[in-house]
């Protein structure tokens, strides 16, 4: 008996409450009049810095490994013999983008649709020749650590000519291509568009 007494007094409660509820909503909307509320959209979203400080923590980006071998030599004139050194040189040249480099503006994105402005193909590092595997080809006669120092630096410059061709950064570009595509891709855009600054 007690239980079902409650259980009525509960039920008012409820009641009350309801109507209540609904009388504010009532009286808010006669309160607003003919004004209304209206919720603009805009396809264009800014990023925050935080997304772009996240992309920038990418650091740098390879795209295309190129390794290469050099030989290099060098001759000295004698009076009745010529000192000769050779020497070959391995490196690997890393094409890619530093993502440090990217624009405050880089992604702009409309609907389904993203541009995306990627920093420029470059070198990723400079020092690319493996002196642990440079070896003596052929030694003959005396030569100081500042010949080989010489030897080291036209090996440098005809890794970098005979590696940076406009081929070799095209197929570094294609790759950055597809996978910034892909990643767009899976956070839901349809149409991506990279372009390179």
């Amino acid at each position: 008996m007690m239980i079902s007494k409650l259980n009525k007094l509960y039920s008012a409660l409820i009641a009350i409450a309801v109507i209540a509820v609904a009388g504010v909503v009532v009286w808010l909307g006669h309160g607003l009049g003919k004004s209304s509320l209206t919720v603009d959209t805009d396809d264009s979203i800014e990023d925050t810095p935080l997304q772009i400080e996240s992309m920038r923590a990418i650091g740098q980006w390879e795209f295309l490994a190129v390794s290469d071998e050099e030989m290099v030599d060098t001759v000295r004139k004698g009076v009745f013999i010529d000192d000769k050194l050779a020497r070959i040189y391995y490196g690997t040249l890393r094409l890619g983008v530093d993502m440090q480099k990217l624009s405050d503006d880089a992604f702009r994105r409309q609907g389904d649709s993203i541009t995306v402005m990627m920093p420029e193909i470059q070198l990723l590092d400079e020092e690319f020749i493996d002196e642990t595997r440079t070896k003596a080809f052929f030694e003959s006669g005396k030569w100081t650590p500042a010949d080989r120092g010489d030897l080291t630096r036209r090996a440098y410059r005809l890794m970098k000519q005979h590696c940076l061709t406009s081929e070799n950064i095209a197929a570094a570009q294609a790759n950055a291509e597809s996978q910034m595509r892909q990643m767009m891709r899976t956070l839901g855009y349809e149409h991506v568009k990279i372009v390179f600054q």
